[in-house]
């Protein structure tokens, strides 16, 4: 076993990553590791130093690869740095202190309530040749994604036992396992009961989770982003139409209608208030276009 593959072990059954991460992780370190493959001949953890890891980073802008993921990729090759260090299986790293390029953050895509609401509308999943199961899941996932804010990983692991009807609230299994509570309304109660009463009539179960396939296996990514993207497709103004896109949606419309930050960082499952943050620059943006339009002297 190489020591990438030793570090990517350790991140599944210690760190508990998801396989997602891992995948990512593991591309980025073979990227690298080909890189000083190229340079020196060979990979050899101690012969590494700070000017083969800033002429890794040169390369990578010169490829016009973003300066997000070059901090992505420097980031994930100082935490394989970290693990070894921890595991006295090297004696220095060669990476600390070296910075990515400057990012400029782009503010998240998200979609007004006004646009939002007739998407919502039961009667534009129940059209066209979908069986009637997969149309009213399909639209119940959507309003789940838009009033909850939960990641698409969350609304897939999802399972029966985690919603909790009585006290209209749900346990959402986040990010290395991080669980936090949502609550929910009597009106989205009413939908998720609609879907589990044909679900219950029309799926055979062969699965704990909550959303299912029509033959009752658990949804995959691509068809959760499929189906968002569908419903999302037709808003001119978004630049791309994604699960992710009605995280920002809830989590602008919380801080537009007076929610505290931290609350909305706890229903995101934020471990920073940072990653939150970036929601009130929406905020004032869409502040600012209020003022435009409303204000005669603007």
């Amino acid at each position: 076993m190489t020591q990438v593959e030793a570090y990517l072990k350790y991140l599944r059954h210690e760190r508990n990553y998801s396989r997602h991460t891992e995948i990512s992780y593991y591309t980025d370190l073979c990227q690298f590791e080909n890189f000083i493959f190229g340079i020196v001949g060979e990979f050899d953890i101690e012969q590494i130093d700070s000017d083969m890891i800033r002429r890794w980073v040169v390369a990578l802008m010169e490829q016009k690869v973003s300066p997000r993921s070059i901090s992505r990729k420097l980031s994930g090759v100082k935490s394989f740095y970290s693990y070894l260090l921890e595991h006295h299986l090297a004696a220095h790293n060669p990476a600390r202190g070296i910075k990515a390029p400057k990012a400029n953050k782009p503010l998240p895509s998200f979609v007004n309530y006004v646009d939002m609401k007739p998407l919502l509308d039961e009667e534009s999943f129940l059209t066209g040749a979908e069986c009637q199961f997969e149309a009213v899941r399909d639209h119940t996932l959507v309003e789940l994604l838009y009033v909850t804010g939960m990641r698409r990983d969350e609304l897939i692991k999802l399972r029966d036992v985690d919603v909790d009807f009585s006290a209209k609230q749900m346990v959402v299994n986040g990010k290395r396992n991080k669980q936090r509570i949502i609550p929910f309304s009597p009106k989205t109660a009413q939908i998720l009961n609609k879907y589990l009463d044909i679900r219950n009539r029309e799926v055979v179960r062969e699965s704990v989770y909550f959303f299912v396939l029509k033959n009752g296996k658990p949804l995959y990514p691509m068809l959760v982003y499929r189906i968002v993207h569908r419903c999302l497709e037709n808003i001119s103004t978004l630049s791309k139409a994604s699960p992710h896109v009605l995280r920002h949606s809830f989590a602008t419309a919380m801080l537009n209608n007076g929610a505290e930050i931290n609350a909305v960082k706890e229903l995101l499952g934020h471990s920073s208030l940072a990653s939150t943050e970036i929601y009130t620059h929406t905020s004032v943006e869409e502040l600012k276009k209020i003022y435009e339009k409303a204000h005669p002297r603007a």
